[in-house]
């Protein structure tokens, strides 16, 4: 007998208890969820807030003309959001969006935000806690709009290195704001084919 339970008997004395320990707490940790979430009961009717759509921007293209359109059919107000850097190479460009953006006119407000890094990210957090402080009866949705390659990693190229190497400023967009705000997140992809 001790010979069986030196040889593995051990590990079910032992594992047993630490798997039905954690069973039970997976369950414990779903029942919170779904009282939280309301599940097993009639929740409140529905009703429309007055909604705000900030979609990030870097240039004009394809992919800002769907990401609007979408922002459109979701909120009651869009802006277009452009982050830039302000500095003595980039005085040249400074006012370049808005003048294309004049151009284009989509019937879409540009919000430039400025930076003095490089940082996409902590701008628009900022901008979108603005927002939502300033408007506190109003649901904020960030709307990010990002390419999806057809190929995983072999494609076309100009697209070598397909999805694994692209769309990562999407992703930490995302971050960003979900852990600044309680904004809405909705990431829009455009297939390139």
């Amino acid at each position: 007998m001790r010979e069986t339970f030196t040889e593995g008997a051990w590990l079910v004395v032992v594992m047993l208890p630490l798997l039905v320990g954690a069973f039970v707490a997976v369950h414990r940790a779903h029942a919170r969820i779904g009282e939280r979430l309301g599940l097993g009961r009639i929740p409140e009717p529905p009703h429309r807030e007055r909604s705000v759509v900030i979609v990030p921007v870097s240039s004009l293209s394809r992919l800002t003309s769907q990401a609007l359109s979408a922002a459109a059919s979701l909120g009651d107000e869009v802006r277009a959001v452009p982050v830039c850097r302000p500095g003595p190479e980039d005085r040249a460009q400074l006012h370049a969006p808005e003048r294309a953006w004049a151009a284009w006119d989509p019937g879409v407000p540009l919000v430039r935000l400025t930076c003095e890094r490089r940082t996409l990210c902590r701008p628009i957090a900022v901008y979108v806690r603005e927002v939502a402080a300033a408007e506190p009866a109003t649901r904020v949705t960030v709307l990010i709009p990002e390419t999806e390659p057809e190929r995983l990693w072999l494609g076309p190229r100009a697209e070598r290195g397909g999805r694994l190497l692209r769309n990562q400023r999407g992703a930490v967009v995302a971050h960003a704001v979900r852990k600044e705000t309680d904004a809405v997140i909705c990431r829009l992809r455009f297939r390139l084919t």
